[in-house]
């Protein structure tokens, strides 16, 4: 692990993630729990940057938040370029937020069991208006870029779990959203197979000028990142990463 940085201005990204102050009460009175205290963190367009914390330390809560899942009690949140909390939500259609400019990667794959590879990559722009070619023809593009298109009519069932992990990759990008928020994308996977999901993510951060965090508790995957993001009892801390070479 590097040496601590300062935390990095908010003002060198015009795009990319920008959380300042961000804050998340449970409850109230006595009862009142706080998740998130003073969370400050940027992560550029094309960046990909780890988030790492034990349990209970506000990791869920922060991406749920940046998810526009759940609300938070105070701060800001830039996604893209777009405020979209500024002590309240400046977005009127957080559905719409989410469909178009956020792309999600869960450790589990949830890919729609009675739809082929190909339908379940196409079906977000299909739901944001895309025509059915153009729709089909993104997801065929991103398959290609995976090194999964030779399984575009199979269904999830026939996919091995490294495959069912890369056509869920292709799924959140299928949009072209700004963000994609990744929670624990590498634990049931092989060192192998994990540094190969590490390496898509880079590669498709590079192409698309997507910022990405990765939640995660994978040691292996942990020299990959040049940027790291401790939270803490609600607070983060950022850390210098060894950023080794994916090849």
């Amino acid at each position: 692990m590097g040496s601590r940085l300062n935390q990095s201005s908010s003002a060198s990204y015009s795009g990319g993630i920008v959380i300042e102050g961000l804050r998340k009460v449970y409850g109230q009175g006595d009862t009142a729990v706080e998740a998130l205290k003073n969370v400050n963190m940027s992560v550029g367009p094309g960046e990909v940057v780890g988030l790492v914390g034990p349990s209970g330390s506000g990791k869920s809560t922060l991406l749920k938040c940046l998810g526009a899942i759940i609300e938070p009690t105070a701060g800001r949140m830039v996604l893209g370029g777009k405020v979209i909390y500024d002590g309240a939500w400046q977005i009127p259609d957080l559905r719409t937020l989410r469909r178009d400019s956020i792309g999600f990667v869960f450790q589990a794959p949830y890919l729609i069991p009675f739809l082929d590879v190909t339908d379940n990559v196409a079906l977000l722009p299909m739901l944001a208006g895309w025509s059915n070619a153009q729709a089909r023809a993104r997801a065929l593009e991103l398959l290609a870029a995976l090194d999964v298109a030779h399984r575009a009519q199979a269904e999830p069932s026939q996919l091995s779990g490294g495959e069912q992990q890369r056509v869920s990759i292709a799924r959140a990008l299928a949009n072209r959203p700004p963000v994609i928020l990744a929670d624990e994308p590498t634990a049931p996977l092989d060192s192998e197979r994990a540094l190969g999901v590490m390496r898509i993510l880079n590669q498709m951060a590079q192409q698309s000028q997507a910022a990405i965090i990765v939640v995660t508790h994978d040691e292996k995957i942990m020299p990959t990142f040049k940027r790291i993001y401790h939270i803490r009892d609600g607070q983060t801390v950022e850390e210098a990463g060894e950023g080794r070479s994916l090849g």
